[in-house]
Order: C-alpha cells, then sequence, then structure tokens
C-alpha cells in the first residue's frame, strides 16, 4: 500500500473516484496540455507569434498524445514533466512552428496553470457535496429534531436539549465553509503566468496583455504571476482543513452517542470478526480520521510557502505531495459523510 485513497482494498472505505479522476495523470497532461494550445491562441491573436503557427500548433494539441515513459524519464532528470511535454509537442508542430511553442513561458506556469484548472473541478465537486450535506442535516432536523437529547460538556451530562441543537452544531460550519468558499475561489482561479523569472521578459510591453488573454481563454482571473508566493494555496489548504474538520466533529459525535446508546440507531454495516453482537460505527470514526490526516498535512503545507527566491523546487514539489492528498480527502470525507447521515434511522430519545 502506498496511499490509501487508490489502495485497491482501502480505497472503498477511504476513497472517492471522481476526485481521483480530477486528479489523475490523464486530468495533469490535459489540462497541461490545454494551457499550451491557450497560450498559442492568445499570442497569436496579439500577433507576438505568427497567427499560422498559433493555428497548427491548436490543430496538433487537439488530438496530440504524450509518450507517458519518456515523460517519466525525463521528470527524473529534469525534475518535471514540462520540457520533454514542450519537446515531444514542437516535434508534433514540426518545422516552420514548432519554435513557436511554448513561447515566452516557463514550466512553472503550465504546471500551476493545470493544477489551478483541476482544482476549480475538485472544488466544484466539493461545493455541489456541501449544499447537498446542508440539505440532508436540515432534513435530519426536520426529522427529529423535536426530540429530547442529553447535552454532554466535557463529555459529561449536562442539561437537556434537542436534536435539532446538536443537528444545527453539524450543519452551521458546513454554511459557512460554503460561504468562505466564494474569497477562496477568487484568491486560488487565476492565471500562473510570468515566464522565466516572473518578469514576461519576451513579451516586452504586451506581457500584462498577454497575460490577460490567456486568463480569459482559460475562464480564469488575471493576476500578476505567483510563483514564489503561496499563499494562494496554503488558503486552499486551510479550507480544506476546515472542511474535513468540521466533518470530523460530526463523526465524533455520532461515535459517542453509538457508544452511549439508546440516542442513535443506525442501518448498514460495522461487524466484528470476534463480537457478533456489535456494530462499530465505521463511517463516523473515518471521518475523525480524515479531519485529523488533513489537520496534520496543513501543517506541510505551511512549509511549502517558503520558497527561495524566485522560484524553489523543494517547496514546489512538497506541495505535490501534499495538495492532492488533502483534495482527496477532503472528498472521502464528503462522500463519507453522505454514506453516514444516510444510514441514521433515528436520533434522539422518544
Amino acid at each position: 500500500m502506498i496511499a490509501a485513497f487508490d489502495n485497491p482494498l482501502l480505497s472503498g472505505l477511504l476513497g472517492d473516484e471522481k476526485m481521483a479522476t480530477l486528479l489523475g495523470v490523464e486530468a495533469e497532461l490535459a489540462t497541461m496540455l490545454q494551457v499550451e494550445k491557450a497560450l498559442a491562441d492568445a499570442e497569436g491573436a496579439l500577433g507576438i507569434v505568427p497567427a499560422v503557427a498559433a493555428s497548427a500548433i491548436g490543430r496538433v494539441l487537439d488530438n496530440f498524445r504524450p509518450e507517458i515513459q519518456a515523460l517519466r524519464d525525463a521528470t527524473v532528470r529534469d525534475g518535471v514533466m514540462v520540457p520533454e511535454l514542450v519537446r515531444q509537442i514542437r516535434h508534433a508542430v514540426g518545422e516552420p512552428h514548432s519554435e513557436h511553442v511554448h513561447f515566452g513561458a516557463t514550466s512553472q506556469d503550465v504546471i500551476d496553470t493545470a493544477m489551478i484548472l483541476r482544482i476549480r473541478a475538485c472544488i466544484d465537486l466539493l461545493e455541489e457535496r456541501l449544499s447537498a450535506l446542508v440539505v440532508a442535516f436540515a432534513d435530519l432536523g426536520h426529522r427529529f429534531g423535536d426530540r429530547p437529547l442529553m447535552a454532554r460538556t466535557r463529555m459529561q451530562a449536562a442539561i437537556p436539549i434537542s436534536v435539532a441543537d446538536r443537528v444545527t452544531s453539524w450543519r452551521q460550519p458546513l454554511v459557512r465553509h460554503h460561504e468562505r468558499l466564494q474569497s477562496v475561489r477568487g484568491s486560488i482561479l487565476v492565471i500562473q503566468f510570468g515566464g522565466a523569472v516572473g518578469t514576461l521578459e519576451k513579451f516586452a510591453d504586451k506581457g500584462a496583455a498577454i497575460r490577460a488573454a490567456l486568463a480569459r481563454r482559460l475562464s480564469l482571473g488575471d493576476a500578476p504571476q505567483w510563483h514564489s508566493q503561496r499563499d494562494r494555496i496554503a488558503e486552499l489548504a486551510n479550507w480544506l482543513s476546515l472542511v474535513t474538520g468540521g466533518l470530523g466533529k460530526f463523526g465524533q459525535d455520532i461515535a459517542l452517542m453509538a457508544q452511549a446508546g439508546g440516542e442513535l440507531q443506525r442501518a448498514g454495516g460495522g461487524s466484528s470478526s470476534a463480537m457478533a453482537h456489535k456494530r462499530n460505527p465505521i463511517d463516523a470514526e473515518m471521518l475523525v480520521t480524515l479531519a485529523r490526516y488533513n489537520a496534520v498535512q496543513l501543517s506541510g503545507m505551511h512549509h511549502a510557502l517558503i520558497h527561495e527566491q524566485e522560484r524553489s523546487g523543494a517547496a514546489w514539489t512538497l506541495e505535490w505531495l501534499i495538495l492532492p492528498q488533502m483534495l482527496m480527502a477532503a472528498g472521502a470525507s464528503t462522500c463519507v459523510a453522505d454514506r453516514l447521515v444516510r444510514t441514521i434511522a433515528a436520533i434522539g430519545t422518544t
């Protein structure tokens, strides 16, 4: 096992097939090619490269399939796949237009912008699921909200409350996470385009115009390059940890209610190999696990803020290791929470 999220067995418990597809290598290459095509088109429209060259590059990229093994081998050598990817595209385009492929861009422009395109799809998926969970919790409150429940402070019996009171503590953070996402979208869904050292030096006074044109073609916001300014990525990671943390609180409460007995009726699995009478709160426990996992990963994303000078290979690679896992954990958490809320047959005392 390398990662639980794509393990053949554990992925049924902790996986998210839709999120995995959005983050997979096919999506990564497709978004990189999308960036290269949009760049050629923008440069052709503004006369940076000949229009005929931009058209030729676009036609090739519409049907281009890179050689994966060559990309893997070159990544070992270069640390990134883009130099080899560009070499393959140039070979496919051929003379006299090949020299105009990737003009004025650097590897980080392509990798970061392609990542942002995938992040957009990922947070669209998470937003949809959060909205569904908000509705599911509202429905839970509607069905059982009037029932009494013993409040517990510091894990000790306190005074009676209603089920609606506790369900509200599960639902309201998700409402706020949904609201926060709108701010995160504005911050993260922007173009990355700065050229070799962030100055767009090959475009003279047309750099800002090229960047804006590229952003429009990719339906992203226009922003000055942020090669070594990774607060946008850390802000997204923080939001992901908030989402899993909020759902982890739901899971922890359900596990404790199952322990108390009499407060919760659940359908579904959770059987024990040694004790046939048990029904373990598996999904509730997994929400706690995923919340703690992302809380730990968030520290790593804050370490990845420390990019030396104009570009860092070390901090950038750390992002590659951590951010997809955090997105997967958030995706898995929304899947597990949806599964768990559907198993609640009754809550509260009658």
